[in-house]
């Protein structure tokens, strides 16, 4: 398999003989390689990592839309993170297929060998096992991206995650501040009702219109009577303060 194969996938294939390590190439180095990924590759413009093959983009594109809709983020970085599980997902779902390529290559290329062999079911097995011995570090290789990748997105899932629990949490808290605020408004708007007094938010430090807050609390009205079972004596009530029409 070419060299060139990996990086359109953005995998990185380690040299034979040099250590792997758990790094994702850009893009291939030889002017051969960059002239064919100019022509035939396309590199997203968010992360610079994941390239892709001109028949890949559509599909590339619904996966990455896929991956927003299940996270739903907000902000800069909630969306970046996003795309970083988009981008690795993609990467991981192709390399099964470049095994499976690495074999394909391998059997054709190693098709002719032990042909003295006159068992054809031990041939093939030579064959499979002359095919992993040439193409180990290959496969290897292959594996150790796939824990990187693995773990990268891990990484980037549980720190989204946290991310979108810390906003949903500061959303929850400000929900509950604001109801206990329009509370607190309604009872004072009560008390002083119920003492025949005049009314003034403001005065109590209340943003809202003391109008705002007669309409929040017949809002609530129904709500507190379905709660108490009361409803029907509630609206019993009401009918009774109606105005009479045939008068």
């Amino acid at each position: 398999m070419q060299p060139e194969a990996f990086h359109s996938y953005g995998i990185a294939p380690a040299a034979r003989g040099q250590p792997r390590q758990c790094s994702i190439i850009p893009g291939p180095t030889s002017s051969q390689g960059k002239a064919k990924v100019s022509h035939n590759a396309l590199k997203t413009g968010l992360t610079g990592r994941t390239v892709l093959l001109p028949s890949d983009v559509t599909a590339y594109q619904a996966h990455v839309e896929r991956i927003f809709q299940q996270f739903a983020p907000e902000g800069e970085e909630e969306k970046r993170l996003t795309h970083s599980l988009a981008d690795t997902l993609w990467r991981l779902d192709r390399i099964p297929s470049l095994e499976a390529g690495i074999y394909a290559v391998a059997r054709r290329e190693l098709a002719a060998e032990f042909a003295d062999e006159e068992d054809e079911t031990v041939r093939k097995a030579m064959i499979e096992a002359q095919v992993f011995l040439t193409y180990r570090h290959d496969l290897n290789n292959l594996s150790i991206q796939e824990a990187c990748l693995r773990r990268q997105y891990e990484k980037d899932e549980a720190e989204l995650k946290r991310r979108i629990a810390e906003r949903e949490q500061v959303a929850k808290n400000r929900e509950a501040e604001e109801h206990r605020r329009w509370q607190h408004a309604i009872q004072n708007y009560r008390a002083a009702k119920l003492l025949d007094m005049p009314f003034d938010p403001v005065e109590i430090g209340f943003e809202f219109s003391t109008e705002e807050i007669i309409a929040r609390e017949q809002q609530q009205l129904p709500k507190g009577a379905i709660t108490q079972g009361r409803y029907y004596e509630l609206e019993e009530r009401l009918a009774l303060q109606l105005p009479d029409k045939a008068a």
